[in-house]
């Protein structure tokens, strides 16, 4: 049977996708490879495991193949068209639709399906938010477009049941890993111990308004990674990439997928894009959280994407491996200005220096 570099191989040739294919443009990430051809994207999982996942048989990547176009397709319709049947017979690959590879019958010689890929719709590049923020061309009217898609989004989320205390774990679980990973000696990042202690002091100063939020039935399903660069703002704008891998990292106050959005936002140099959002969202959800809330949650998630960059470097052979401390270290000063924020004067809103374009 084939090994994953034969499949890489095959599916980075353009008569993998049809005598008329263009060659594809191959994107590498963490836990995948994308191909773009044409106006279609088709994503391969890695054979990969992770403390927070698993793809490392067939059955779970196809698993999770089909979570990723049923839970994606909630915010961004008609993007994820379905899955792609990568078969393998008497030495040859080919690449079908799940319909067409099921549709085959013994008299037509199937194959043996040796992995799943994911086919969506491509998306124009020059309309994603990430590229209109480095470009200066969002207007407030994308953002009160983005803002009417997630609350009606979050109105229909499932509400999770899931104790204050549970909760508070969640967070508590996170500092360790946040600890374990940045404090490493090898790394020297600067602020980093510092930091760490003061959102886990911030934590148990505003454990009263977490549990609020648990008790108040504010944690749902949602997105789980609410960034710039998987909102597109077509009309209306659709959001793709969410978390499919970890139900667990899905469940979230809407407020904080907020924060988080809103802290890249500030990242990438349009810091009036979080308030507009937060804010917008309150008035339509009935829902306004204390500006601590959002500090807090600021915070903490600028410390969990400064652990996520240096995670990196920890790969056997790291991806450009020169761009995480300097990232991590702009996402420290930022949960440091929001620890700031927190502190001083209610609803002052936290700085964070603007990160290069590119470095994602």
């Amino acid at each position: 049977m084939p090994d994953f570099a034969d499949k890489l191989t095959f599916l980075q040739r353009s008569e993998a996708y049809g005598d008329a294919a263009q060659r594809p443009q191959c994107i590498e990430t963490h836990m995948s490879w994308v191909f773009l051809v044409g106006d279609r994207v088709y994503k391969l999982k890695k054979p990969v495991r992770f403390p927070f996942l698993d793809f490392t048989t067939l059955k779970a990547r196809e698993f999770y193949c089909r979570e990723e176009v049923r839970l994606n397709r909630r915010l961004a319709p008609g993007v994820y068209l379905g899955l792609m049947a990568l078969q393998w017979h008497d030495g040859v690959f080919e690449l079908l639709p799940e319909t067409e590879a099921r549709l085959q019958t013994p008299a037509n010689s199937p194959g043996d399906t040796v992995d799943w890929l994911v086919c969506m719709r491509r998306l124009p590049g020059d309309r994603m938010l990430d590229q209109l923020i480095t470009q200066g061309r969002v207007a407030p009217e994308d953002i009160d477009a983005l803002v009417a898609v997630l609350a009606t989004f979050y109105r229909s989320a499932p509400v999770m049941a899931l104790s204050p205390d549970d909760y508070l774990a969640r967070f508590q679980y996170e500092q360790a890993a946040n600890r374990e990973v940045l404090l490493r000696p090898q790394f020297q990042l600067p602020d980093a111990a510092l930091a760490i202690d003061r959102l886990d002091l911030a934590l148990a100063q505003g454990a009263g308004l977490l549990r609020e939020r648990a008790c108040g039935q504010r944690v749902l399903d949602g997105h789980g990674d609410l960034r710039p660069e998987h909102v597109c703002l077509l009309q209306p704008p659709v959001v793709i990439d969410c978390l499919e891998f970890n139900p667990q990292l899905r469940q979230a106050d809407p407020f904080d997928e907020l924060a988080y959005l809103g802290m890249e936002c500030e990242v990438a140099g349009a810091p009036w894009i979080g308030q507009r959002l937060a804010s917008g969202c309150a008035a339509a959800l009935g829902d306004a959280p204390p500006p601590a809330l959002m500090h807090l949650y600021t915070a903490y998630r600028a410390l969990v994407r400064a652990r996520l960059a240096m995670a990196h470097l920890l790969d056997p052979v790291p991806r450009l491996p020169d761009q995480w401390p300097p990232r991590a270290g702009r996402y420290i000063a930022g949960a440091m200005a929001a620890l700031d924020a927190l502190a001083g004067p209610a609803g002052r809103a936290p700085v964070i220096a603007a990160m290069p374009h590119g470095s994602r």
